[in-house]
């Protein structure tokens, strides 16, 4: 019997697959279709609340595009045509494809076919009737934006109505180096984003927590609006800003010493940027 699925479920094995997964999106609201070019658990991050077990560092490995096609093909004739819903017991609110995200259990864009696979998975997804009534969406650490072939990538991207989630937790060396592992500077993160921005449709996606009872800083803060104040100045039109906090149990090192932020902090916030002129979502 088919489990049921959660917010709090994210089970990547769930449905048999290599490359396609199911996630009741808190985010989205609804039925999120994971798609994970990074089978081997390998990322150039390690960021501290990863819930991805045995993470390593490195790259995606090879990308069998038949067997992606063909998988996505299937999945997605199962969840419009099949008995996808009841077998697993999704509640009739639920029961509506709100985005297909490029995530997974490592930097997608470390595919070295990635701009390939993103026109693939754009071409079915709008074969099948998929797109553009649902979103598609880029979830990366933005660190190989540099790179043609992303750049490739992020422009197949906004060529089927799509948007990144670019994600920036913290505006200092010293928060990066903490919850993230991130061996780019932030100057150098801040470049790569003003490319995505112009590329594709680009929002911020920031998570914030509890790290050893310490909360969010002012020093966090203060940096991370002089971030936005600065993007803004050279420019840089953010489609919106995701703020949200831990959920799930890391499985990194670091997880006995992590709790979620509260509604409250995450709220006001979410007030100092709106301040700034940004849009803001919190979840």
């Amino acid at each position: 019997m088919a489990s049921t699925l959660t917010v709090s479920n994210h089970n990547r094995d769930v449905v048999g697959l290599k490359h396609v997964y199911p996630v009741l999106s808190r985010r989205a609201g609804g039925l999120s279709i994971g798609i994970n070019f990074n089978t081997n658990n390998a990322c150039n991050w390690r960021c501290i609340y990863c819930q991805v077990p045995d993470l390593k560092v490195g790259a995606a490995p090879e990308m069998n595009f038949q067997l992606l096609e063909q998988e996505l093909r299937s999945f997605l004739d199962d969840v419009l045509n099949g008995d996808f819903y009841q077998r697993f017991q999704v509640d009739e609110d639920k029961r509506i494809i709100k985005d297909i995200a490029i995530s997974g259990n490592g930097e997608p864009t470390s595919l070295k076919d990635f701009d390939r696979a993103v026109a693939l998975i754009g071409r079915v997804a709008t074969e099948v009737g998929v797109l553009p009534q649902s979103q598609f969406v880029l979830i990366t650490n933005g660190s190989l934006v540099h790179r043609p072939h992303v750049q490739n990538g992020l422009k197949n991207l906004q060529k089927y109505g799509g948007e990144v989630w670019f994600k920036f937790d913290s505006a200092t060396e010293e928060g990066r180096a903490l919850i993230n592992n991130a061996g780019q500077s932030c100057q150098a993160s801040v470049n790569n984003l003003l490319i995505a921005a112009k590329l594709c449709p680009t929002k911020l996606q920031t998570c914030l927590l509890d790290y050893d009872k310490q909360g969010l800083s002012l020093k966090e803060k203060t940096a991370f609006l002089g971030l936005l104040r600065d993007i803004k100045a050279k420019g840089c039109v953010l489609k919106g800003v995701l703020l949200y906090t831990i959920v799930r149990q890391s499985f990194q090192p670091e997880s006995d010493r992590l709790e979620p932020l509260s509604q409250q902090r995450l709220n006001a916030f979410a007030d100092e940027i709106r301040l700034l002129g940004f849009d803001v979502s919190v979840c």
